[in-house]
């Protein structure tokens, strides 16, 4: 599996897009991470397993403290990946507008010529 793949299989558990928002103001540890949820430390450890192995976070070692830590590069490929799809989307509602400007040009009787 290719790793934008990975990524958005990662993300598709409302548990882990959750950790992911936190890790965004702030480094945690998996306890602190595992705080606001009725899950235990090991139900957490596997959604971190999958967010690293996505390469959404690492795990660093700090003296007793293993810190999990955002990998905010990941969200760049997200990013060139959805604005080439929303590029594409726009340009096909700006031939879709042009096309309806044109019929309803054709469609407006015209007045020049008719006044009274």
């Amino acid at each position: 599996m290719d790793q934008l793949s990975q990524v958005f299989a990662a993300l598709a558990d409302p548990t882990r897009r959750d950790m992911v928002a936190r890790l965004t103001e702030a480094d945690a540890s998996v306890s602190e991470l595992a705080a606001p949820y009725d899950v235990s430390i090991q139900a957490v450890s596997k959604h971190l397993k999958v967010l690293e192995g996505a390469g959404l976070v690492t795990r660093t070692k700090e003296a007793q403290r293993r810190p999990v830590h955002l990998e905010a590069e990941v969200f760049d490929l997200m990013t060139k990946w959805i604005e080439r799809y929303q590029r594409q989307a726009e340009q096909r509602y700006q031939r879709l507008d042009r096309l309806l400007d044109e019929l309803n040009g054709r469609d407006q009787p015209t007045t020049k010529g008719n006044a009274s």
